[in-house]
């Protein structure tokens, strides 16, 4: 049996926004505008997609899965990141952690790893 990932489903209040955000935060772009939400995806489709979810309810916890990102520049993206509606995020991590904890504009949060 050979199972493929598809996607990753995120709620969202306001999928249109957000996924516009990502999009732009990955250089990817909106593939697909539905009733229940919209999907962006690397050019080529080359990766699974992120699938923005239309729900009622704001975020309430911590996210159980979280997205690792990397940029050549850590502390150049962290600012863009923040002018754009991105938050710096304290989840517990210790001062010394690899990575920097953020939250996206709808508060889910993804770690901006030192560059490698």
């Amino acid at each position: 049996m050979a199972i493929r990932w598809e996607a990753l489903t995120v709620d969202a209040l306001d999928p249109s926004s957000i996924a516009q955000w990502w999009a732009q935060t990955l250089d990817w772009e909106v593939v697909d505008w539905l009733p229940a939400g919209v999907e962006v995806r690397q050019p080529e489709r080359q990766s699974a997609s992120l699938f923005f979810l239309s729900v009622p309810e704001a975020k309430q916890i911590k996210n159980r899965l979280h997205l690792d990102l990397y940029a050549d520049d850590q502390s150049e993206t962290i600012d863009a990141l923040v002018a754009r509606g991105a938050a710096r995020a304290d989840v517990g991590q210790p001062e010394d952690a690899a990575c920097i904890v953020m939250r996206d504009p709808e508060g889910n949060e993804f770690c901006l790893l030192d560059p490698r």
